[in-house]
């Protein structure tokens, strides 16, 4: 391979391996871990690997037009490299043509090169147009927002075309980075100051920032984690005080249990359960970072609850897992899942909240909730629930949105949040 910046090398070795379905995260975790790129190139490595699998639908479209050669036939190197310079010469303004051109045939085989050279410049010639296809269709979907066109059909029989539309243009949207301050260690409004960040209007304890910039050194100290508004919302919902007994049945990676924390002043018990044990250090460093001692963490099955604890929680966090269909804007290798896997997930999630209940007490709280916007996971999972247990109903609550009766929806294009599902019960 001839020279070529070292953030497109490294964003082009990682896409190749990717194709083995290793998660965008993990590889780009994994790269800055071991690579001594400097941060300009750093940045521009991250941008590259998740623009080009965000993207990935539409790019191949765009190929595919410019190309005689069917996608299965063409080379695997040409092809991500034609995705990398697609990539930079759509939706990268600030990268020369010249650079994503001739870098682009640099990483490409011998045999390659002329033919992603000849892709490119095409595609120059004809003023970068993209060209989508006639809007209110599966198609136009499918190839302006890169979603799969059965995940399609599924947010459409949910949502209708409209509101898929605006979902789907949220989910490529830049977000801003959310905080949960830590206000044992320090308020929101210094917190906010420090960072010159705006305080969320829906949720009092997060704060929003446009860029990591002065916030490694307060995650180090304690002041601050990375969590998602409706995350801290969610744990604001459950509304554990100071004193009480708590169990987070899903617990890892820890931030609602850390957020729940926080929350009850480190006063009280808090049982942060999860099926894997070797996630529970993840918790365990975190809680001493924040200076957080209430938290008790053990490896346990949410669908087999532990007996001693059995009645005895004044407050039950069933955070299940789900199909991550809320998150699409920052995990992009999601919306590409088989969706079988996803038509399996309620039976799951409903054993999972069954197992929850158990350690309820009388007069306590229950708080459902999933990082997705497939109904069937959301309040179809919770009416079933209802309807087995009578003993529990669903609980109103006030939020920055108004009234709710106890199940809510949050949206990326309307909360500005992850599409979030939180629904909040109480045992008579």
């Amino acid at each position: 391979m001839e020279r070529v910046n070292p953030a497109r090398a490294a964003a082009f070795a990682s896409l190749l391996k990717m194709k083995g379905g290793k998660y965008t995260n993990l590889e780009i975790n994994a790269t800055l871990n071991r690579s001594d790129m400097s941060e300009e190139d750093r940045g521009l490595y991250t941008a590259l690997v998740y623009g080009v699998v965000e993207r990935a639908i539409t790019l191949d479209k765009i190929i595919s037009r410019y190309s005689r050669t069917p996608l299965d036939k063409t080379d695997e190197e040409a092809l991500v490299a034609l995705r990398l310079g697609i990539y930079q010469l759509s939706f990268m303004d600030r990268v020369p043509d010249h650079a994503a051109v001739d870098e682009s045939v640099s990483l490409a085989g011998k045999k390659a090169k002329g033919f992603v050279n000849a892709v490119l410049r095409s595609f120059i010639r004809d003023g970068k147009s993209a060209a989508f296809p006639k809007e209110e269709s599966i198609d136009y979907l499918s190839v302006a927002f890169s979603v799969p066109e059965e995940l399609c059909r599924r947010f459409i029989g949910w949502y209708g075309f409209s509101q898929t539309e605006e979902i789907f243009k949220a989910f490529l949207e830049r977000e801003k980075i959310s905080l949960r301050v830590n206000t044992l260690k320090i308020s929101v409004n210094e917190a906010a100051k420090m960072l010159l960040a705006e305080i969320s209007p829906v949720c009092e304890n997060s704060i929003t920032v446009n860029s990591f910039e002065g916030v490694s050194q307060g995650i180090e100290n304690g002041l601050w984690f990375v969590q998602d508004t409706a995350s801290t919302l969610c744990s604001q919902i459950l509304g554990a005080l100071p004193g009480e007994t708590v169990v987070d049945t899903c617990a890892c990676p820890g931030g609602k249990s850390f957020a729940v924390a926080v929350g009850m002043e480190n006063k009280g018990e808090l049982f942060s359960f999860d099926l894997h044990k070797n996630k529970l250090s993840l918790i365990e460093k975190g809680a001493k970072k924040l200076g957080i001692s209430i938290i008790k963490t053990a490896e346990r099955d949410a669908r087999e609850p532990d007996a001693l604890l059995c009645g005895k929680a004044d407050r039950v966090l069933c955070d299940a897992p789900c199909s991550g269909l809320g998150v699409i804007g920052k995990k992009p290798d999601i919306k590409y899942k088989e969706l079988s896997s996803v038509d399996r997930l309620p039976d799951i999630q409903y054993e999972v909240l069954c197992g929850a209940s158990e350690y309820v007490k009388s007069g306590g709280t229950l708080v459902y909730s999933t990082c997705t916007l497939n109904p069937e996971e959301n309040f179809g999972v919770c009416r079933r629930f209802l309807e087995s247990h009578p003993s529990f109903s669903l609980a109103p609550f006030s939020w920055a949105g108004g009234e709710c009766q106890g199940s809510l929806t949050l949206f990326p294009h309307t909360d500005k949040t992850d599409g979030f599902y939180i629904c909040k019960m109480v045992k008579e």
